[in-house]
């Protein structure tokens, strides 16, 4: 039965296109990862909402179907632009690149811990360059923090541009395709410390990766908890930078945003601070503060406002 199906895909004429097809929506091995694990994202998240559903603070079973629908537009640009926009400057890069690394078990080590410094300031500028903030801000945007909010994505984000901090990687000799893998793996395990279920950790986890606790504080919005804890996988990165902060359980994190939203669908939670930014952009009085509201944190808007004031 099998032989013949595959000889009857083989005479369809099918199997060409669709080789060349898979190569131009970059499915990789990235890809199929995110792939795979989504039914598995799905099963947590459905056990966590038995776990949570009796309260509305913790859970909001509408809310968390937009969440993952926002996670499916995500990953939709991913795959049908990734392969036109990021995928060539990866390879530009990597033909240029100073070394060529084989691939061993010390490379693939030396990959995920590189892919992960470079995660952790992707994700610093992501909060503190209003440009990337435009894209990352909707994954901070609801008031509650289970496992769909992780699946809370821009689908901007490739094009956004914040794939370009792991370029350099491909340059040094870093196969695209490893930093790719790393970067879905990373991106897996996140999805894991998007919860309230799980409390502090013990001492030496809690000192070397990051956990549930130490992203509560991430997407708290209490002043001592704002732009703390950027790490992916690692929260070393955060104590030797000093962007760390500890959960406090006298101060329990409050979620969300510091600016209230105007709208609740889907185009309004991808495009909102982009509306925002080039608003603010329009109105500029110089062509330079029109590029300091691209690079300069997302509070400047404020602070320049009430200085003018």
């Amino acid at each position: 039965m099998l032989t013949s199906l595959q000889e009857l895909w083989l005479q369809s004429g099918l199997a060409p296109i669709w080789q060349w097809l898979s190569h131009w929506l970059a499915l990789d091995a990235r890809q199929a990862i995110f792939v795979v694990a989504t039914p598995f994202f799905i099963g947590v998240a459905t056990w966590e909402y038995l776990k949570i559903r009796h309260d509305p603070k913790l859970m909001d079973l509408p809310e968390a179907i937009k969440n993952f629908m926002l996670g499916a537009g995500y990953q939709l640009t991913e795959l049908l632009f990734a392969g036109l926009i990021a995928f060539p400057v990866f390879a530009l890069a990597y033909y240029h690149r100073l070394w060529t690394l084989e691939l061993t078990f010390y490379t693939a080590f030396l990959t995920f811990i590189a892919v992960d410094f470079c995660f952790y300031w992707m994700h610093r500028c992501s909060h503190r360059v209003r440009w990337f903030w435009a894209a990352h801000v909707v994954h901070h945007s609801s008031t509650r923090f289970n496992f769909s909010t992780a699946m809370r994505q821009n689908a901007t984000n490739i094009f956004n541009g914040n794939w370009l901090f792991y370029v350099p990687l491909a340059w040094l000799g870093f196969n695209p395709l490893w930093i790719g893998i790393a970067f879905a793996l990373s991106l897996v395990y996140q999805f894991f410390i998007h919860t309230t279920l799980i409390g502090k950790l013990p001492r030496v986890i809690e000192l070397i990766f990051n956990t549930p606790s130490h992203h509560r504080v991430h997407h708290g919005r209490n002043s001592g908890y704002i732009d703390r804890n950027y790490g992916g996988v690692l929260i070393i990165w955060d104590r030797w930078f000093g962007t760390f902060a500890a959960e406090d359980r006298l101060d329990p994190p409050t979620y969300g945003i510091t600016t209230p939203l105007r709208g609740q669908d889907l185009v309004s939670l991808w495009t909102h601070e982009y509306v925002d930014l080039f608003k603010d952009i329009k109105q500029a009085k110089s062509w330079s503060q029109g590029v300091k509201h691209l690079i300069k944190p997302p509070e400047w808007r404020s602070l320049h406002h009430d200085n003018e004031l």
